[in-house]
């Protein structure tokens, strides 16, 4: 059973400190929602998130909304 879950949750996983740095104003709904779905609700707001393939594809639709930096081994 071990073998069977170790791919769906990966041992050591980094984290990424994402930071809102443009308004969502004026942009598509599914890019709102994508700010909203990764904990970003202004200009300035930070979130801690991991390093996940989910995550880094949300991160993907909005690279121009916000500021990507890897973070050192953080939790919350």
């Amino acid at each position: 059973m071990a073998a069977a879950s170790s791919p769906t949750k990966p041992a050591a996983t980094g984290w990424l400190r994402v930071t809102q740095v443009r308004s969502a104003i004026g942009t598509k709904p599914k890019h709102r929602g994508t700010l909203r779905a990764l904990g970003l609700r202004g200009i300035g707001r930070t979130n801690l998130l991991p390093d996940r393939p989910e995550i880094r594809g949300m991160l993907a639709r909005v690279p121009h909304l916000v500021d990507v930096t890897p973070a050192e081994n953080e939790e919350g």
